[in-house]
């Protein structure tokens, strides 16, 4: 274990089944902090700002300004260490013509001294908050309480860590929270993998074409997350589309896949309830592994009535691979099929399609696609 305790090795993997029992015994980790108030970690340097209330009162508890274009480094520290949790809230609009903040601010974590990030994601859809909407999630890995209390539990594994929040916003955002725990070890294990999270988009999918989550993956890892984005283009039902995981080698066939889009999300039947005349609702759930947290139809927050008027329908949805995750020896490519169902049967379909992607896979990966600019990323 190379120095490291059977509880922190344990840590890294996620949710065993004895992680709360590791809590109890003796361990040679050093608990870490980075914030506003203790940007670099270090030891015995937090809350030192004064604020009216004097020194050391709660003088720095955010950034108190990202200007539109510039990005800001959260965090950039050595290891060995895990990143355990990371918490950050902020806005969603700057004004009645920057409503698309949680689209807009880009989140980049850099493992290693690599050149290219391993997670690039826009922050909202990264915490399960797609559409640039907010919304309650209820998650084991990815938890958001009111009001956008963005919450991470992902373990990320690194030997040096830099986090940049970049601002592609419009505006300026002001008033950035955000802090990030992590253990410092004398050594990881040597198969301590790191953690990865890529955004994608299809503003209009192709008609018998799959929509890819994620692809170019090579390498040992493990898949551990989806987060899926999606605003219907098309009326009737659009679920029916089954999620494809070609492993190690897979060519025409995958070796994994789903029964459908509500089935792969942990649903059923469409996620229907009815009511007292008979006609269908979908119904939003949080649970620890799968969920369907968010769905609307009008956009949210907007301070004209011009604004204000019917959207398509938006949803968002995740799937934890915890307890059941993906394991790829060489290389890993993930679709969904874009297939709905209407009065005659199976149809297929084009829709609006974002997806987040999320595993951890030994270094070095394969560098991103570009993320995409505004226009490109603004929902519908």
């Amino acid at each position: 274990m190379n120095d490291v305790t059977a509880e922190a090795a344990q840590g890294l993997g996620g949710y065993g089944l004895g992680i709360m029992d590791g809590l109890a015994t003796a361990s040679r980790g050093r608990s870490r902090c980075i914030n506003a108030e203790n940007p670099t970690g270090d030891k015995a340097v937090a809350a030192q700002t004064a604020s009216k209330l004097g020194p050391s009162r709660k003088g720095t508890p955010c950034l108190g300004s990202v200007p539109a274009g510039e990005s800001v480094t959260l965090m950039d520290v050595d290891g060995p260490a895990v990143i355990r949790h990371i918490w950050m809230t902020v806005t969603d609009k700057t004004s009645p013509t920057g409503p698309n903040v949680l689209r807009n601010l880009i989140l980049e974590f850099y493992w290693d001294g690599e050149e290219t990030p391993s997670v690039l994601c826009p922050i909202g859809d990264f915490f399960c908050c797609g559409h640039a909407q907010d919304c309650r999630v209820n998650s084991m890995p990815i938890m958001v309480a009111p009001n956008r209390g963005f919450n991470c539990y992902f373990a990320m594994p690194f030997e040096h860590a830099k986090i940049v929040l970049r601002n592609d916003h419009n505006e300026d955002v002001p008033a950035f929270f955000y802090q990030i725990d992590y253990t410092e070890y004398d050594a990881l294990p040597a198969d301590a993998m790191r953690f990865h999270a890529q955004w994608r988009r299809e503003r209009v999918t192709k008609e018998q074409q799959d929509y890819t989550i994620l692809d170019n993956v090579r390498g040992q890892g493990t898949y551990v997350g989806t987060y899926l984005a999606l605003t219907a283009l098309e009326s009737r039902w659009w679920g029916e589309g089954e999620v494809k995981f070609y492993l190690d080698g897979d060519t025409d066939f995958p070796t994994i896949t789903s029964t459908g889009t509500e089935d792969y999300f942990g649903g059923a039947w469409s996620f229907a309830d009815f009511d007292e005349n008979h006609r269908m609702h979908e119904q939003t759930y949080c649970a620890p592994f799968v969920g369907f947290p968010f769905r609307s139809q009008n956009l949210v927050g907007r301070e004209s009535d011009y604004w204000d008027q019917a959207t398509p329908v938006t949803r968002g949805l995740y799937r934890w691979h915890i307890p059941d995750p993906i394991y790829f020896e060489d290389d890993l490519r993930v679709t969904i099929q874009q297939i709905g169902a209407d009065e005659t049967g199976l149809f297929e379909r084009s829709d609006d399609v974002a997806s987040v992607a999320y595993w951890y896979q030994r270094e070095p990966h394969a560098p991103f696609a570009p993320i995409g600019g505004r226009r490109f990323r603004q929902p519908r």
